[in-house]
């Protein structure tokens, strides 16, 4: 996904933001244990992926404390979110795919969608 003319951010850290995002809403702070226990992977992996975040001024975090979302990043991590909800809903509503199928598609998907097909998508349900 390209984020500015100057940031591109790949799908693994698309879901690290995803991730931060949906922690944030649920607790008060969100840590590196957190994310790894969201996303099932190591916190060295959480760790450096936070790092690149932070220097692509995404997140804002210090050594051992809690991790927040930038303006930008907060905007990615909702946009990624967005995208997969109705991505997944298209899929078990419209396609009839099981739910625990169209998580795993919607994953796949949200990172290779653009916007504009999303909200298509979104528009052909509602009708």
């Amino acid at each position: 996904m390209v984020v500015d003319n100057n940031t591109c951010i790949s799908s693994a850290l698309e879901d690290y933001l995803e991730a931060i995002f949906e922690i944030s809403k649920s607790k008060s702070s969100v840590r590196i244990t957190d994310i790894a226990l969201q996303l099932g992977i190591s916190k060295p992996s959480v760790n450096r992926a936070v790092n690149t975040l932070k220097k692509q001024g995404l997140v804002s975090h210090e050594p051992y404390g809690d991790i927040t979302l930038t303006q930008r990043g907060l905007a990615i991590g909702e946009a990624v979110k967005h995208k997969h909800i109705m991505i997944k809903e298209f899929l078990i509503n419209v396609l009839h795919i099981s739910e625990s199928e169209a998580e795993k598609e919607a994953c796949m998907i949200e990172h290779n969608i653009s916007q504009n097909t999303v909200e298509k998508m979104k528009s052909f349900m509602e009708k």
